[in-house]
């Protein structure tokens, strides 16, 4: 599993010109599900995203969660986090998980994060628009498989 985490001061997604979900203050998550992924994978991710202290306290330090400073994620699905670009100028995207099984995961993922923070989804699946403002900026890639 590879999660893009981007801290911002809002984000939002529009799908056919629609804005279908937004936050605040919080994370914006980009999230790939590979094949192999298991539930060791989902819940390692949800518990490193929710206390990550990757947000300022009162001397400037990141030094609180997402949940210490009562944010909201907005979890968008992205199967090209695994994209394959090392042959030819096409990305290949075999090291992605099939639909299905992504979808599933996914929506077990954002259902495990909910327990401890506000969260908002993008649409699985579809062409949707990203709008963010990053704070810092700040940008960490967790791969489940590279702790």
């Amino acid at each position: 599993m590879r999660v893009i985490i981007q801290r911002v001061k809002m984000a939002r997604v529009v799908v056919s010109d629609k804005v279908i979900s937004e936050i605040g203050e919080g994370l914006l998550l980009f999230v790939g599900i590979a094949p192999d992924d298991t539930k060791k994978d989902l819940d390692y991710a949800c518990r490193k995203i929710v206390n990550m202290r990757i947000f300022s306290d009162e001397s400037g330090k990141m030094n609180l969660s997402v949940k210490d400073i009562k944010g909201s994620v907005l979890s968008v699905s992205q199967f090209t986090l695994f994209a394959e670009t090392k042959k030819g100028n096409r990305p290949a995207f075999t090291n992605a998980a099939e639909p299905v099984l992504a979808k599933r995961y996914y929506e077990q993922f954002n259902r495990q994060l909910a327990q401890n923070v506000p969260i908002q989804t993008g649409i699985f699946g579809s062409d949707m628009q990203i709008s963010l403002e990053n704070d810092g900026p700040v940008t960490i890639i967790l791969d489940t498989k590279q702790h």
